[in-house]
């Protein structure tokens, strides 16, 4: 989809290493909570498994994160650019990230990390983006990105299912452009709800997803994670 990636249920974490995750004690952080993991069958908070049994984390995208989605846009494989921009980028420029960063607010454009935290370190892997319409509420655009050698390990479908259970009470369908080849992305899809789209122009799909009932009941993890982001934002505002 301008993206990728169905039926982990991803939980938002109630700890945050800092503002800025890239500032060398949250490295340290998640790298010595990696190496001196719990007792067998208890996890981190907020902690959860993915497909092939790696530990992960998902937390909000914030204003800091620009350095981690250039860096992240670098690791792609050509084909994986273009998959997910549907055009050819050699970097993402300014205008990008303000897009893809400095519009995320939590409410209308919601963005979300996944952190994986194999026994090596935790990394972020993964980005997803969920930005109603305002032409129509109740649609939609999604888009997910996965590096390359994570792609296939269920990161895609934690990021949707967290998606999911945080979109807007109003938006019941998806709008998408997903190039027609790209098998992951509509079988990401079709995860999340009733897939329809017509035929492909220049081969891309223009597709609608229709959404079952939003659950609205949310855990207490979600809405101290909530809590704890709000307070993060107006933080970086005033400073």
């Amino acid at each position: 989809m301008r993206k990728q990636a169905g039926p982990e249920a991803a939980v938002w974490p109630i700890w945050m290493p800092g503002a800025d995750r890239r500032h060398a004690a949250a490295r340290d952080w998640i790298h010595q909570e990696t190496l001196a993991r719990p007792a067998p069958g208890q996890a981190l908070p907020g902690e959860f498994l993915l497909r092939d049994g790696t530990p992960a984390m998902i937390w909000p995208l914030l204003p800091t994160d620009a350095g981690t989605l250039r860096e992240g846009f670098r690791r792609l494989s050509p084909d994986s650019r273009q998959r997910r921009f549907l055009a050819t980028l050699a970097e993402l420029d300014d205008p990008m990230i303000r897009l893809l960063v400095d519009s995320v607010d939590g409410v209308h454009h919601i963005a979300l990390l996944l952190i994986a935290l194999p026994p090596e370190g935790g990394e972020p892997v993964g980005v997803a983006h969920l930005v109603p319409d305002p032409a129509d509420p109740a649609s939609a655009d999604i888009a997910v990105t996965v590096l390359d050698d994570w792609q296939g390990r269920g990161v895609g479908t934690a990021l949707v299912s967290s998606l999911m259970q945080r979109r807007p009470a109003a938006v019941t369908r998806l709008r998408t452009l997903v190039a027609a080849d790209n098998r992951a992305s509509l079988a990401l899809l079709a995860g999340a709800g009733r897939v329809s789209s017509g035929l492909p122009e220049q081969g891309v799909l223009d597709v609608t997803v229709e959404l079952p009932a939003a659950i609205q009941a949310r855990s207490a993890v979600e809405k101290v994670a909530d809590l704890w982001t709000g307070c993060t934002r107006k933080f970086l505002d005033q400073t």
